[in-house]
């Protein structure tokens, strides 16, 4: 009967090692995940440096500049890590997409956020329980 407890013992050690490893796998692809959603918001928010120049000697296409310009709700929540983005609502409200946190975020989270919408040219409006972060619709 020892045998056969040492070695459930050894089974339980080799199944916490995989719960580990696993668990660091899973925290890597949340990273990897939350870098490319960074870098497919900066490719869509910025002019890719591969597009040439347009020719002036060619009429520009009739689509307005304005609407090129415009961003969405979907625009704005890829910018923010899954942890994040599932901790705050969107709404779009005139010319700006409201960004409101679901539940308290703390200091941390408080200053990601903040700093990835001032990325995106919008601000803090602090007015008590209607606090919300704010992004205008037009790129500047």
């Amino acid at each position: 009967m020892s045998t056969d407890k040492e070695k459930l013992n050894q089974l339980l050690e080799k199944v916490d090692e995989i719960t580990l490893t696993l668990n660091k796998i899973s925290e890597e692809l949340r990273s990897v995940s939350a870098s490319m959603k960074s870098l497919a918001v900066g490719q869509i928010t910025q002019p890719s440096a591969h597009t040439p120049a347009p020719q002036t000697s060619v009429a520009a296409p009739a689509v307005p500049r304005e609407s090129a310009k415009q961003r969405g709700v979907d625009d704005i929540r890829m910018s923010f890590p899954e942890e994040l983005e599932a901790r705050l609502s969107f709404d779009e409200k005139g010319d700006y997409i409201i960004i409101k946190p679901k539940q308290f975020l703390g200091s941390e989270n408080f200053a990601k956020i903040a700093s990835a919408v001032r990325g995106m040219g919008g601000e803090y409006i602090s007015a008590g329980k209607d606090s919300h972060f704010r992004v205008p619709k037009k790129k500047a």
